[in-house]
């Protein structure tokens, strides 16, 4: 039986999106802090990665417990979707993104020479840890004002430059702006086809993205372990 949840207006609360926002950008920052630490590596981004996650999901399961009234909501953000859609709410968060995702692309040129090397970008005038810092701020209140709004959609963004750097390779000035298309016309592929399935209703996205998505990332899986030349564990 597939759990589909009728979305009342009502419902719009401003408080969600924006103690999801907040939380989405300390998050960031405190990551953004560890990264930048004098003992930092990939290992240590990643391992604080997945330990906040853990953290930040046992609270929320623990909020949930003792505030059943709320859990409804909270749910139904969790899966992602399209359900606070309305004019205020699109002009704030298209208006965000459009003006984080622009000052985001301009940073193309910069990414295509870090690419290179530091050294390669440095004897271009290009500082790589500044551009880092700022590409990394910049995504990150990028995603977290979608996400305030839609929820977690999960995959689009693992999808979509994937598809642009088979088509377009790896130009970063290309890449950044045609990820955005290809994704924005995935999210709204999916919104389209659920209202096919089910008509009068609004199935999550989240679960939709996820059903496409997996398929995708086993395939680039399968692709990196066969360009891999470790050979068989």
């Amino acid at each position: 039986m597939i759990y589909v949840y009728r979305f009342q207006p009502a419902e719009a609360d401003v408080y969600l999106p924006l103690f999801a926002f907040l939380g989405a950008i300390a998050t960031g920052l405190l990551i953004l802090g560890v990264a930048r630490g004098r003992y930092s590596s990939v290992e240590t981004l990643l391992l604080t990665g997945v330990a906040l996650a853990n953290l930040l999901s046992a609270i929320l399961s623990l909020l949930l417990l003792y505030n059943p009234t709320g859990s409804e909501q909270v749910t139904f953000w969790l899966l992602g979707g399209l359900g606070l859609a309305s004019w205020p709410v699109d002009g704030i968060a298209a208006g965000s993104v459009l003006v984080l995702g622009t000052l985001l692309t301009l940073h193309g040129r910069e990414l295509n020479l870090i690419q290179l090397g530091n050294d390669v970008a440095q004897s271009a005038g290009v500082d790589a840890r500044r551009v880092r810092v700022r590409v990394i701020l910049l995504a990150s209140m990028a995603t977290a004002v979608a996400v305030a709004f839609t929820g977690i959609i999960g995959f689009v963004g693992l999808v979509s430059p994937h598809i642009v750097r088979r088509l377009f390779r790896s130009d970063y000035r290309i890449v950044l702006p045609g990820a955005a298309l290809v994704g924005a016309l995935f999210l709204l592929t999916a919104r389209d086809v659920s209202y096919v399935f089910f008509v009068g209703s609004l199935l999550p996205l989240g679960i939709f993205t996820a059903f496409a998505g997996v398929p995708f990332f086993l395939y680039l899986l399968y692709r990196q372990r066969r360009a891999s030349t470790m050979g068989a564990m």
